[in-house]
């Protein structure tokens, strides 16, 4: 089986992958090569992001791999957090942080309108490849459920009417962001 290197040490990220791309390859995460870099995310965009972790293995580690970027997008905040998701409570990541910050900047708000949006880069057999993946949905006024991670408490998708927090991870990577990149991914490979 074909090994690749997927650009994150986040465990809930590598169980997604891991799950999706099962019997096709064997996903290793940045600690399993010895990379423990703190990984530059400079881009404005959710695929210079991808680009630039997928480039830096490549480049220092000599892996295939692929790096993913995603965003979650308010219509409310103008597309808000967006490429700044993970840090939009500061530098910190804190999901918590982010979670309180987005609801308290929806206050008021009746347009409740998201999306969350996945950009996955891919470097394989020297060729550079773009994925993308998103599901619709909407915020709900406050957090639910225990699953996931993130935003994934208060982000409801169109497609279940529950939380992410609130899904198997099965059925969540059914209809998930992430899960949609990585399918189209696998496909094309």
């Amino acid at each position: 089986m074909k090994e690749i290197v997927f650009a994150t040490n986040n465990s809930h990220k590598l169980e997604e992958a891991r799950a999706i791309l099962a019997g096709r390859f064997r996903v290793r995460s940045l600690a399993e090569i010895g990379c423990h870099d703190d990984i530059p995310e400079t881009a404005d965009t959710l695929e210079g992001n991808a680009l630039i972790k997928a480039r830096w293995v490549k480049e220092r580690y000599g892996y295939d791999c692929f790096a993913d970027d995603t965003g979650l997008m308010v219509d409310a905040l103008g597309g808000a957090p967006g490429v700044y998701s993970a840090r939009y409570a500061g530098p910190e990541c804190d999901a918590v942080a982010n979670m309180r910050l987005l609801l308290d900047n929806m206050e008021g708000k009746t347009d409740r309108r998201a999306r969350f949006v996945t950009v996955i880069a891919l470097i394989l057999d020297g060729e550079e490849r773009m994925f993308r993946g998103s599901v619709e949905g909407r915020i709900a006024d406050a957090p639910s459920g225990t699953a996931g991670f993130g935003y994934d408490p208060v982000f409801v998708a169109d497609e279940s009417g529950m939380a992410f927090a609130e899904m198997t991870p099965e059925a969540k990577n059914a209809i998930s962001h992430r899960g949609r990149a990585l399918r189209a991914m696998a496909a094309e490979l």
